[in-house]
């Protein structure tokens, strides 16, 4: 059916410091409402560069692993269990602080791709040590 997706059948594109695979984007005609990927982080691994989404929410819930997020210059604890709210024009990043893999899955309103992504290579997390 094509309202079912496996993730596990998608392939995953390599971003720096995440794997992230799209399973419901714009083009695929499944939702006009939304898009949804998924995100896993390895240990000690932080998405860079740090981004904004000017025309969309991005709600970000933590399926597994520990670390820190990054809003506007705040940095706040995450864990498993972990909801994040991104508002338009946040600025924003995530980091694994953890032992495992965290994975994330981010569902944005309206729909979103990478092109909707409006990057702040200057911004690094308050103590990220490169």
């Amino acid at each position: 059916m094509k309202n079912i997706i496996y993730e596990d059948r998608i392939e995953a594109k390599e971003l720096q410091g995440r794997s992230l695979k799209w399973l419901i984007t714009p083009d695929m005609d499944l939702s006009t409402n939304f898009s949804l990927n998924t995100v896993i982080i390895k240990p000690g691994n932080t998405v860079k560069p740090a981004h904004a989404h000017p025309e969309m929410e991005e709600l970000i819930y933590i399926a597994s692993g520990a670390g820190k997020v990054y809003i506007n210059g705040n940095v706040s604890e995450i864990r498993a269990g972990t909801a994040v709210l991104f508002k338009p024009g946040s600025i924003h990043m995530v980091r694994n602080d953890g032992y495992k893999d965290m994975k994330i899955i981010c569902v944005f309103i309206p729909p979103a791709t990478l092109d909707d992504y409006l990057y702040y290579e200057d911004v690094e997390f308050p103590d990220q040590k490169t």
